[in-house]
């Protein structure tokens, strides 16, 4: 069993709530539940108005195979939400 996992910081520009920011990160996280089939939470940096840190993952039984819906979930955010990425990280464990 081969678990990868994504990592990804970014920065909400122009954001003046938290309700604002609340909207933007469900609407990436459900973009990448919906349409990868991952598993996907924000993590880190709650608290933070501007930044917000996620995480994905899926189970599968290739390193590649999880490896590439990662990258493709993080080409979706990059491409289609009102982001600036600051940091992605894309890592894989055997069981």
């Amino acid at each position: 069993m081969i678990v990868s996992m994504i990592q990804i910081i970014f920065e909400i520009p122009d954001i003046v709530n938290i309700k604002e920011k609340r909207k933007i990160v469900k609407s990436v996280l459900d973009k990448m539940k919906r349409r990868f089939h991952l598993t996907a939470a924000e993590i880190d940096l709650q608290d933070s108005l501007s930044f917000a840190q996620i995480g994905g993952a899926i189970v599968s039984n290739s390193k590649a195979f999880g490896e590439t819906v990662m990258q493709k979930a993080f080409d979706l955010i990059e491409k289609e939400t009102p982001v600036r990425i600051q940091d992605m990280k894309i890592h894989s464990e055997e069981f």
